[in-house]
């Protein structure tokens, strides 16, 4: 129960925080429908998920994979790494190597996969349960969570990965 009450008190303030300063910057502005918050509990059955939503806040940086900058497959490389899960550097690689899912099956700690500009996927970001992930969306911008109920992430929307 303390542990529980712990992560609540570490997480709500940066997941609050992060869901008000989500987005990336080609996307359409945050409608004014309040998100939804991820669920701690699921989070924390991954820990490669629950490595990620700790990151909230961490600057973007293109080719970062450190606390000091992610971009979107150096977040899932270095929760992962930490995690103890071996997953490749690029988020080309790391969507040819991960395991489908479809989108109804996806689970807290899973890839989810976007098209961005013309390659096949271009994004990725860590899913969290109740419809959000977590992701380095681009520079100026931090790791934060973000809807995958937003128009524009559904329409660029490619598919789903698991890693074990």
């Amino acid at each position: 129960m303390n542990s529980t009450r712990q992560m609540l008190h570490i997480l709500f303030p940066a997941v609050l925080i992060s869901l008000l300063l989500s987005g990336c910057s080609s996307a359409p502005p945050a409608s004014t429908r309040k998100p939804d918050t991820p669920d701690i509990t699921k989070l924390r059955q991954h820990p490669g998920a629950s490595i990620a939503a700790n990151l909230v806040g961490a600057p973007y940086r293109y080719g970062g994979s450190s606390p000091r900058g992610f971009d979107c497959s150096g977040l899932v490389y270095y929760a992962f790494r930490q995690a103890g899960i071996r997953v490749p550097r690029s988020t080309r690689s790391q969507y040819r190597h991960a395991l489908r899912v479809t989108r109804s099956q996806l689970q807290p700690g899973d890839l989810v996969f976007f098209k961005l500009d013309r390659h096949e996927v271009s994004h990725v970001g860590i899913y969290a349960g109740n419809d959000l992930f977590i992701h380095a969306p681009s520079r100026g911008k931090q790791v934060s969570f973000t809807s995958m109920n937003e128009p524009f992430w559904q329409d660029h929307y490619v598919a789903a990965g698991r890693y074990y």
